[in-house]
């Protein structure tokens, strides 16, 4: 693998070199002002980004990825035995189901097949029948990973409210949060968990989680075991503006530049890069003669994409053959669809142009393996449509 190429799976994502120089710096006394002086608005910037209040609920950015903060999010606000509720269709849904009944949690499993998003309509007459509100949460990929789907978190929400149901809606945000819009308060999301590898262009080490008021509250009776993420010993230190044990340090502070440079930006403006230069990929796909994983434009992720191999063929050697013979990283198919797709991310630090350098190998490489792809008709697709929408873009962010 080549350092010089920039990669192309969804995540770990590309590191601009101002967020690795902050991360990238020397030792300080992470229990003096200067600590919390970084901490401070890298925390204050997070609330922005996940569409939280400025001031109700709390934000928590621990040491960890965003399975730890998954786990800090199960384990503060729910009991032993206590019942969620979950959709299985893709392998990170699938992965959070398998974490709760690690925990002794009583999992209701709603299946949806893969390339689907999380089953609204289904969730909802799940809630609408439990009368007696034994479900205490709702757990919801907003962005499958695996296959390239985005859910409709709002209308999850408004299913939980057509049910009047009390139970806590917790969302997990990891490769979406970020990179395209996400709205705590008006989606009515009590638990939001991310990463900071992934939009926030960060190496792997912070699961950064936004919880609500509500959630704050079901954590006074919630009593499964929990030490090292006890959000409790959290909230109690960051009154002082520190941490209950050591902190990363570099990583706060990178953290602190990202968020400067996503509201240098602009987060609309975020957005729609992600948008224009997943469209791109999507034209590419189209030239090919190929197709997404996703079942249908509406569940489109703007972070990833997965493309179904064609019939005979091995997405898997896609995915070897660029990381051996061009040096660049895309992602494999995980799951019910290993070898099925590749998967081409596009989140993070990118532009167009990085884009079209990917697009370009993926070419090459299934015109290596013989797939009935004719060389440069997706990066022809894709060019056509950057030059098409440049000046739009500028005009945006001007």
């Amino acid at each position: 693998m080549s350092f010089q190429n920039p990669v192309f799976i969804p995540g770990p994502t590309n590191m601009p070199e101002v967020i690795r120089k902050a991360c990238d710096m020397p030792t300080i006394d992470h229990r003096s002002p200067s600590f919390a002086q970084m901490f401070r608005p890298a925390a204050a910037g997070v609330r922005e980004v996940l569409g939280m209040s400025p001031t109700a609920g709390e934000v928590l950015i621990l040491p960890a990825t965003g399975t730890g903060g998954w786990e800090a999010a199960i384990t503060n606000t729910l009991s032993p035995g206590d019942r969620v509720l979950a959709a299985r269709h893709g392998m990170f849904s699938q992965r959070w189901i398998d974490l709760c009944r690690r925990h002794g949690l009583d999992v209701q499993v709603i299946e949806a097949p893969w390339g689907e998003g999380c089953p609204v309509q289904a969730m909802g007459e799940a809630l609408a029948a439990d009368r007696e509100h034994r479900i205490r949460a709702v757990l919801a990929t907003h962005n499958e990973t695996a296959t390239g789907v985005l859910s409709d978190i709002a209308g999850l929400r408004r299913a939980m409210d057509g049910a009047a149901h009390p139970a806590l809606l917790m969302v997990d945000g990891v490769s979406s949060i970020g990179s395209v819009p996400f709205e705590m308060v008006s989606w009515g999301v009590d638990i939001a968990v991310a990463g900071s590898q992934k939009g926030f262009m960060l190496p792997a080490g912070l699961a950064i989680l936004g919880l609500s008021p509500r959630a704050v509250k079901a954590m006074e009776g919630a009593n499964l075991r929990r030490a090292y993420f006890d959000l409790r010993d959290m909230l109690n230190s960051y009154s002082g503006g520190g941490y209950p044990f050591t902190p990363p340090v570099g990583l706060i502070n990178g953290l602190a530049v990202s968020i400067e440079m996503l509201k240098a930006e602009g987060l609309e403006n975020v957005y729609a890069r992600h948008h224009r230069i997943a469209e791109g990929v999507r034209r590419a796909i189209a030239a090919w003669g190929l197709r997404p994983c996703a079942a249908r434009p509406a569940l489109y992720s703007n972070t990833v994409t997965a493309v179904v191999a064609p019939e005979g063929f091995n997405g898997t050697d896609v995915v070897t053959l660029a990381a051996s013979k061009y040096g660049v990283a895309f992602g494999v198919g995980l799951g019910e669809v290993a070898g099925k797709v590749f998967r081409i991310g596009h989140l993070g630090s990118l532009t167009d142009v990085m884009m079209l350098s990917g697009l370009a190998t993926a070419e090459m490489c299934m015109a290596d393996l013989g797939w009935p792809v004719a060389p440069g008709s997706g990066v022809a697709a894709a060019q056509e449509y950057y030059r098409s929408t440049a000046l739009e873009e500028q005009r945006v962010a001007a």
